[in-house]
């Protein structure tokens, strides 16, 4: 980062008046270095998991649930008649509420009223990582998943308030009296914590080489791929070379892994 001496010493003027340390001061300036930078950086082991989602794939099939279905019981995600109470790791949503900067009043009626299956977006920038007081949700410096540790969380609910695309979900009670079945290959959470899609991760451990997400392996449509961003071979970057492509608003600088062909 460029930065002038005399715009440092303004900055650690501020710092010294609101009694900010010398690491806190330094974490504003990396802070602001890292949200300045290109999205989709180099992770450590080259990879950088990524989705794409095929909007007229899913427009044909606009009843289906089959992602939201695999997903939620692999991952033992409650149901709650309340929907005050519910948690979601993967939903549809309508194509201006997933895109409030896209559609315009000459967009065509049939773009508009297309449903598309929206998640956690794994961004390169993630704001959720940034205001978590203990670390329980961080990004995975090899392959760019955002995570959540829930023995970590302590519910304080500042990465839903971060989260500027709604993939975050809290347990207002115990989610485990809420469970149709348990899938005993995956733990459970308590009460008092957030979740969220986690991109699979025990699959991608299973399966390092070509790992393949609940959700992409139960779309019957060839609607959903998964890859590794980083490969040029890689099915969601030969996806992304023959289409027009949309993310989420991509303004706000956050680079988001999901892609959305239109």
């Amino acid at each position: 980062m460029d930065m002038k001496r005399r715009d440092f010493l303004k900055l650690a003027g501020v710092g010294a008046t609101l009694g900010v340390g010398g690491r806190a001061l330094w974490e504003v300036v990396r802070g602001e270095e890292a949200f300045a930078s290109s999205p989709h950086r180099e992770t450590s082991e080259g990879l950088r998991w990524a989705m794409v989602v095929d909007t007229v794939k899913c427009a044909e099939h606009a009843d289906c649930r089959d992602c939201i279905a695999a997903c939620h019981k692999a991952h033992n995600v409650p149901r709650f008649e309340d929907p005050r109470h519910e948690i979601k790791w993967i939903w549809r949503e309508t194509f201006a509420g997933a895109f409030p900067d896209e559609n315009h009043v000459f967009m065509g009626r049939e773009v508009l009223s297309r449903t598309v299956p929206v998640l956690c977006n794994h961004c390169d920038n993630p704001p959720c990582v940034r205001v978590c007081p203990t670390g329980a949700t961080f990004k995975r410096k090899k392959d760019g998943v955002v995570m959540m540790d829930m023995h970590r969380c302590i519910g304080c609910r500042y990465c839903i308030a971060g989260c500027p695309y709604g993939a975050r979900s809290f347990n207002w009670v115990d989610p485990r009296d809420h469970l149709p079945e348990v899938n005993q290959d995956y733990p459970t959470r308590t009460r008092g914590v957030v979740e969220k899609c986690t991109f699979c991760v025990e699959r991608i451990a299973l399966n390092p080489a070509n790992p393949v997400p609940a959700c992409v392996e139960a779309c019957r449509f060839g609607a959903l791929v998964f890859g590794n961003l980083g490969d040029e071979a890689s099915p969601v970057r030969r996806a992304l070379a023959g289409r027009f492509t949309l993310r989420r608003k991509p303004g706000l600088g956050t680079g988001p892994s999901v892609f959305y062909l239109i």
